[in-house]
C-alpha cells in the first residue's frame, strides 16, 4: 500500500511541478489538463524505472525533469517579457511585463511561427531576427493601443 501512495504522491508532484512552471513560462498550456497529467505521469514512471535500474535519486530527477520539461525550455512568453524589459522599460513598467506578454503573445503568435523554436532556440543565430520582429510588433502594437 505504501508504494501505491508513494507513487500517487510522485505523480502529483511532477503534475503541480509542471503546471507551476506553465503558468510562469507557459501561460498558453497552463490549462491544458491532458499535457500536464500525460507529461508528469511520465516524468514520474520515468523517475521511478531510473531508480530501478540502480541510479541515484538525484540522478533519477535528472532525468525526470528531461521528460517533464521537453520541448519546454524555449519560452514564447519569457521571451516576449525580456524584450518589454530590455527594450521598452520606459513606456511598460516592469511589474506589468508579464501581464502585457499575455496579451501579446497571440498577436505575435504569427511571427514566432516562421522558426523552428527548439529547446536551445534563444542560443541559435535566427534568435536575433526574431527578437528584432518582435520588437517591431511590440512598438506597432503599442502604438495602436496608445502605450507609447
Amino acid at each position: 500500500m505504501k508504494n501505491t501512495n508513494k507513487q500517487s504522491v510522485e505523480l502529483s508532484y511532477y503534475r503541480l511541478t509542471l503546471q507551476s512552471f506553465l503558468l510562469e513560462s507557459h501561460p498558453e498550456l497552463a490549462a491544458n489538463a491532458e499535457f500536464i497529467a500525460a507529461r508528469g505521469d511520465l516524468a514520474a514512471e520515468t523517475y521511478s524505472q531510473v531508480i530501478k535500474d540502480g541510479y541515484t535519486p538525484s540522478q533519477a530527477e535528472e532525468f525526470a525533469n528531461e521528460v517533464l520539461y521537453k520541448d519546454l525550455n524555449f519560452s514564447k512568453h519569457d521571451t516576449l517579457v525580456n524584450i518589454l524589459w530590455n527594450e521598452f522599460a520606459d513606456e511598460v513598467p516592469q511589474g506589468s511585463a508579464k501581464k502585457l506578454a499575455r496579451q501579446l503573445l497571440p498577436v505575435c503568435e504569427v511571427i514566432f511561427a516562421k522558426y523552428s523554436l527548439t529547446d536551445d532556440f534563444a542560443y541559435e543565430l535566427q534568435f536575433d531576427q526574431l527578437y528584432t520582429e518582435l520588437t517591431g510588433t511590440i512598438v506597432l502594437w503599442l502604438e495602436d493601443h496608445e502605450l507609447q
